[in-house]
């Protein structure tokens, strides 16, 4: 008998894959420096390094939304902690010269992506308990 998925973990699952796509979008800012906004990009003067560790994020990312969208409970604890490293990636990148509206698409999206998992319908459409 196939379970329902709950509209929370829906809109989570999607959120998860915009993530994936924005940490690729980095991934191919750090291999060849191109702005979309019309900032400086770089990585400690490593850019290739900034490139794997955004490219590990969106790979990790679209596994957790193969979780979510197949209703694994161990995916909300997996995306919450994501979105929190993901937070702290973008902002490791601009201390090592990425500009601040190279990386407020990630910055915006995994906060979101945090703020909702932490709401209480969300934890409670994954059997957390609210404290």
């Amino acid at each position: 008998m196939e379970k329902k998925r709950p509209l929370g973990v829906t809109v989570l699952a999607i959120f998860a894959l915009i993530a994936a796509i924005v940490a690729f979008l980095h991934t191919l800012q750090m291999l060849n420096p191109f702005s979309l906004f019309g900032g400086t990009i770089g990585f400690f003067g490593v850019s290739i390094l900034g490139a794997i560790l955004w490219g590990i994020m969106a790979l990790i990312y679209l596994w957790v939304f193969r979780m979510l969208w197949s209703l694994d409970q161990q995916g909300w604890l997996f995306i919450s902690v994501l979105s929190a490293l993901n937070l702290i990636l973008a902002f490791v990148s601009i201390f090592g010269q990425t500009t601040w509206m190279e990386m407020l698409p990630s910055i915006l999206v995994n906060g979101l992506i945090l703020i909702y998992s932490q709401l209480p319908g969300t934890k409670a459409a994954f059997g957390v308990q609210a404290k």
